[in-house]
């Protein structure tokens, strides 16, 4: 299921997670550490474009240890949604599909923090799309702080309900540590 980071320089990972902090400063912190760890790998960052919460978190790690980091936010959000000031590349798209679809189109990769219901439907709309073989990009969990346990049991009762298979749980890849994570995410 896991494989060794062998990608080559300049790729890019998209990152759902939360426009809010959480209560834990674990959140942050394991934010902050993957957004280091992804730029120390040359891993650039594609994500929802806010400079607020765990999504600016990260956007600022990248930027610090010098990635890029290109935001999508959809026309609606721009009066909403403070666009973080610093970003390599801004896309403005129509629609909050079209931010997950470009999203996607422009990553090597996906990693989900905790967030909310726009986390959880960038996640399960890119988990879709690769069960019916739209895509071969892996995705992650970073599983902080036990945040997804109850998502996890989730999914496995509904492999054992038959609702979904192994092979389609299996297309994502839980992680508790940011490092292990990027050290093991890419084939």
């Amino acid at each position: 299921m896991e494989g060794v980071l062998s990608q080559p320089m300049g790729q890019r990972l998209a990152v759902y997670c939360g426009s809010k902090m959480g209560i834990n400063p674990m959140y942050e912190h394991a934010a902050r550490q993957l957004g280091q760890g992804m730029a120390k790998r040359g891993y650039d960052l594609v994500y929802g474009a806010a400079n607020s919460g765990l999504m600016g978190v990260i956007a600022d790690a990248v930027l610090a240890e010098g990635g890029e980091v290109i935001g999508v936010i959809p026309e609606l959000l721009m009066d909403s949604e403070i666009a973080h000031p610093g970003l390599t590349q801004l896309d403005r798209v129509a629609s909050m599909h079209g931010r997950k679809q470009r999203m996607l189109d422009l990553a090597d990769g996906v990693i989900a923090l905790p967030g909310g219901f726009g986390t959880f439907d960038e996640l399960f709309e890119a988990l879709s799309w690769a069960q019916l073989r739209l895509h071969q990009k892996p995705i992650a969990l970073l599983n902080v702080n036990g945040y997804f346990d109850g998502l996890i049991q989730f999914l496995e009762s509904s492999v054992q309900e038959g609702f979904l298979t192994r092979t389609h749980c299996d297309l994502l890849k839980i992680a508790t540590d940011p490092d292990l994570l990027l050290l093991d995410f890419l084939p």
